[in-house]
């Protein structure tokens, strides 16, 4: 099992801050942000674990973004655009909510391709 540990300190106002940056980031940069702080910030487990969370996130969507397209030639594809992209903004909000209390927010719907 590669699960994340809690550790008995929470993490620091900088670590806590990053993760929100990258949550917001999702929201307007795509997978770039996460990407960018999952490489490099590799001694804060807090921000490592958020922006492998964000990260998984942005192919999340970006598939489902794939598959509305698709579906755009039988209609439903404009629906579904719509409700990803309001579903997107949704959970990025909660995730910056919960990493700025410090809190590891993990998302319902998210694949889990990045452990």
């Amino acid at each position: 099992m590669t699960d994340i540990q809690p550790s008995a300190q929470p993490p620091s106002n900088d670590a806590t801050t990053i993760a929100v940056l990258v949550w917001i980031g999702t929201i307007f940069f795509s997978f770039i942000p996460a990407l960018i702080l999952y490489l490099v910030k590799k001694d804060d487990a807090f921000v490592q674990d958020q922006s492998k969370e964000a990260l998984n996130w942005a192919i999340t969507v970006i598939i489902a973004y794939a598959v509305s397209g698709i579906l755009v030639f039988i209609v439903i594809g404009i629906l579904l655009a719509w409700i990803v992209a309001l579903v997107n903004l949704v959970f990025c909000i909660l995730g910056a909510i919960n990493a700025s209390k410090g809190v590891s927010y993990r998302l319902p719907f998210n694949l889990r391709l990045i452990k």
